[in-house]
């Protein structure tokens, strides 16, 4: 068979393609082409697992990373001034600096004239009553006025750190403000996670409304449906006890101490899980939908995707709520205790609100009474202070 030459020599001197090897050649070429297309889409598919593995770690890594670029900054060796470092840290942040003069103002005095009612609001409510904490620190009488009453120091915060009834009524708002704050984040957070599994619009809705309302709900009519359910005439609570074979008789909720905390925290949760968990649907619907879909290749099921892309989706929300809600642990309300409490429960059931509305507005005794009160705004700012301290040092969101 005879042979034509095509072309000459390759630059590597080997012979270029002659004519009567162009079909082998052609074969091969055809056979590579068809393998490489069966192998492509298995390949596609491996790109595709593999590049959403990566934007999911990059992604989780993102916040943590960002949140301690601080730390990798090189530090100078000399001493540094308070106004260089705040000048160094603006141009980390990459925030514009807007100087105040009269032309900024000017520029946005619709949004100063809007602004102007609640700054008046806050003045007039927040701060103007702070004037009212001199009482604290005087023998205060009404007759001779808050400027005129004689001036006692620490004296009343002395008597009332060592005031039983006040170690008694303090233990007992502690008590309950962290039960309230532990059962209310576990089942807001919850409600939210599963909430945001149900795919159909009509039940999710239905589901979202019903649990909002009892937010809108009075205290009074809480605690009226509440003795309802627990009373031991046909009460529901006792009535599926019984039926059930659990206990032999009715039980009277009312008159065990140890259960009041418990009944007090569960009261929060049924009133106010709905309300608590609006700001965790809104934080889920942030998170990046291919986050779910990674987690899907990785073969990860429904509780495997809120464990390891919902949850973390929602953490820096949840540690921004903790730490406000750490500020307002003595805050346990005074309306739900006060309605259930009796005489064999009073021991557990007093709250500070409770004691000061008793000494101060019934005994007349202001200055302990405004002793209470900053007693309660002081151990809100250490535990911010220590929350927010430990959430810096552990590179969790915080809030300053």
């Amino acid at each position: 068979m005879s042979i034509e030459r095509v072309a000459g020599f390759s630059d590597n001197g080997h012979p270029l393609l002659m004519k009567g090897s162009v079909a082998a050649v052609t074969e091969e070429k055809l056979n590579d082409s068809y393998s490489a297309e069966t192998d492509s889409a298995d390949e596609i598919a491996a790109k595709k697992k593999s590049d959403s593995i990566k934007r999911r770690e990059l992604a989780y890594t993102y916040r943590s990373s960002s949140s301690r670029s601080e730390i990798n900054d090189e530090e100078p060796a000399g001493p540094v001034s308070r106004a260089e470092r705040r000048r160094k840290k603006a141009e980390r942040s990459g925030e514009p600096k807007v100087k105040l003069n009269k032309k900024t103002l000017l520029r946005q005095k619709e949004l100063i004239i809007i602004t102007i009612p609640f700054i008046l609001y806050g003045l007039l409510f927040y701060y103007a009553p702070l004037g009212g904490w001199l009482m604290a620190f005087q023998d205060y009488k009404p007759q001779n006025g808050l400027l005129g009453s004689e001036w006692v120091g620490l004296d009343v915060f002395k008597y009332l750190l060592n005031e039983k009834s006040f170690q008694l009524v303090f233990r007992n708002t502690l008590a309950m403000g962290i039960i309230n704050l532990v059962l209310s984040f576990v089942f807001a957070i919850g409600f939210a996670l599963l909430l945001n599994e149900v795919r159909l619009k009509g039940p999710k809705k239905f589901a979202q409304t019903v649990s909002y309302l009892p937010h809108f709900l009075s205290w009074i009519i809480v605690v009226g449906i509440i003795r309802d359910m627990l009373s031991m005439d046909h009460g529901i609570v006792n009535e599926i006890l019984v039926g059930l074979g659990i206990v032999d008789g009715p039980i009277n909720f009312f008159s065990k101490p140890g259960w009041f905390w418990w009944i007090v925290g569960f009261s929060n949760v049924w009133k106010e899980t709905g309300w608590n968990s609006i700001i965790y649907l809104a934080a889920i619907t942030a998170i990046n939908p291919e986050m779910y879909e990674a987690a899907s290749l990785d073969g990860a099921g429904r509780f495997g995707k809120m464990w390891h892309v919902t949850l973390p989706g929602i953490r820096p929300t949840i540690f921004i709520l903790l730490l406000i809600n750490l500020g307002n642990v003595l805050n346990v309300g005074f309306e739900i205790q006060y309605l259930l409490t009796n005489g064999v429960v009073k021991s557990v059931s007093e709250t500070i609100d409770i004691w000061v509305l008793y000494w101060g507005i019934g005994q007349g005794d202001f200055s302990l009474g405004s002793a209470a009160g900053i007693f309660k705004s002081v151990i809100a700012i250490i535990l911010i202070f220590l929350a927010n301290s430990f959430a810096k040092a552990t590179g969790e969101e915080r809030l300053f």
